[in-house]
């Protein structure tokens, strides 16, 4: 029997896979069961009929890098600075977070990410902030790998003690959390960056990701900072220091990495390690921007990603694929690079296989039934010659109509369900000022 049938859409199912006119996408329990056109899927039984007309269908947000409970909290504080000034001042307010302005932080950014068609995102955690999130993804059940973040100097030196207790009780934390929620819950561990981790704590997590089979999730390259400190510390990029500690591999998702050499991009490529890429980011800190042509070209896996509301100001996909599309075409002087299909699948099963999610990010009997209805009827969108067109350069995060997660609605006609956003949003309002007042004044 099936239990929600999607009818009258524009079918994008992603993965290589031709746009489906008049499509149908049927789901049963948390798997997709059919996707084909019109005449093709047998609807009748279905317990529940969304009709799509004029709407596309297709895989939900990918989001492989991101910092959404944190981040959110510091939205909007701190523009027009480089990255290490932005650490710099972020951490005066990180150091007084508390259990409860996390939980509101988590609470409003999953409905943001709910709101704007992302279904699974790669979170990375400023070392104490998992459990309010773990807690609020009870309330709004989205796919997500909840990264562990670890650092023991520099900046960060305070949370050294922390970092290290919780790497060597990661045993205890995979086995209470690590696959668990029908899999909508996993676990990482976050070491942070070249700059705020030593070579203990780089060897140590490697030996930990290795025993107990979770993944790995760090920044990596971001900006000529974070280059000068390592060539002037260790004598090598940040790539080739890595590689070095034997650290490196396909369960490592890097952020940004937006300051490559043809180097760093063969050792990458060799090792299988993935990339978050954060273009808007990325620009907005005046980090660079990832040689992406050459990134691809040595078959390197890309997701596209939001990183965190403090560096972006948004978790928005649809953002993030229209400014990749333009920085990129700007950068190579090429208009033909980066595609619209291309963008689309970075922000879909790329960005799934970028965060080690292969099951989800497409439309496939099989895959999870992970599924976004995007409305193509509005003003600013039409008029649609080419649906992937209309979504990469045209649509908004406020045009998704429907967010399916696991076979279950998390909105349905724009109204996220389950939850008071009203009272979210007025108590994220009131924890945030207070975090402001306490921690700059």
């Amino acid at each position: 029997m099936t239990d929600i049938a999607i009818i009258n859409g524009t079918v994008l199912p992603m993965a290589g896979k031709p746009v489906i006119n008049n499509g149908v996408v049927t789901m049963t329990g948390n798997a997709i069961t059919a996707v084909g056109p019109a005449d093709e899927v047998d609807i009748s039984g279905a317990k529940k009929v969304i009709d799509a007309r004029n709407c596309a269908v297709m895989p939900g947000f990918c989001n492989s890098h991101t910092h959404i409970a944190s981040n959110l909290l510091l939205r909007g504080l701190l523009e027009d600075v480089l990255l290490f000034e932005w650490l710099q001042t972020m951490w005066k307010l990180k150091q007084n977070f508390d259990e409860e302005t996390l939980y509101w932080a988590s609470m409003c950014g999953l409905v943001e990410m709910a709101r704007s068609g992302i279904t699974s995102f790669n979170e990375h955690f400023d070392a104490y902030a998992v459990e309010p999130q773990i807690e609020a993804l009870k309330e709004i059940p989205l796919r997500a790998t909840l990264g562990y973040g670890f650092a023991d100097r520099g900046l960060y030196a305070s949370i050294t003690d922390y970092s290290w207790k919780t790497i060597n009780n990661f045993g205890n934390l995979a086995a209470q959390h690590h696959k668990t929620r029908d899999d909508l819950l996993r676990i990482a561990l976050s070491p942070h960056a070249v700059y705020s981790c030593g070579e203990e704590m780089w060897k140590l997590c490697r030996e930990v990701a290795d025993a107990h089979q979770v993944p790995i999730h760090t920044h990596l390259s971001e900006g000529m900072q974070e280059v000068e400190y390592c060539l002037e510390t260790y004598g090598l990029r940040p790539v080739q220091w890595l590689h070095s500690l034997g650290f490196l591999g396909p369960d490592v998702t890097a952020g940004h990495c937006s300051q490559l050499d043809a180097t760093d991009i063969k050792l990458l490529a060799e090792t299988g390690t993935k990339i978050g890429h954060c273009p808007v980011c990325n620009a907005k800190l005046g980090s660079g921007t990832m040689p992406l042509r050459q990134v691809r070209e040595a078959g390197i896996t890309v997701g596209l990603a939001t990183d965190g509301p403090a560096s972006h100001n948004a978790s928005d996909m649809f953002q993030e694929m229209k400014f990749a599309g333009l920085i990129h075409k700007t950068n190579t002087g090429d208009v033909e690079f980066l595609k619209i299909n291309e963008l689309l699948e970075m922000s879909t099963y790329q960005g799934a296989l970028a965060m080690n999610r292969p099951d989800t990010g497409r439309l496939e009997i099989g895959a999870k039934a992970d599924v976004i209805v995007v409305n193509l009827d509005t003003a600013h969108a039409q008029p649609v010659y080419d649906p992937m067109s209309a979504l990469v350069y045209s649509t908004r995060a406020d045009d998704v109509r429907h967010t399916i997660v696991n076979g279950q609605f998390i909105m349905e006609n724009g109204r996220v369900l389950g939850v008071d956003e009203d009272l979210i949003r007025a108590k994220f309002h009131e924890k945030a000022h207070a975090l402001k007042v306490r921690s700059l004044s």
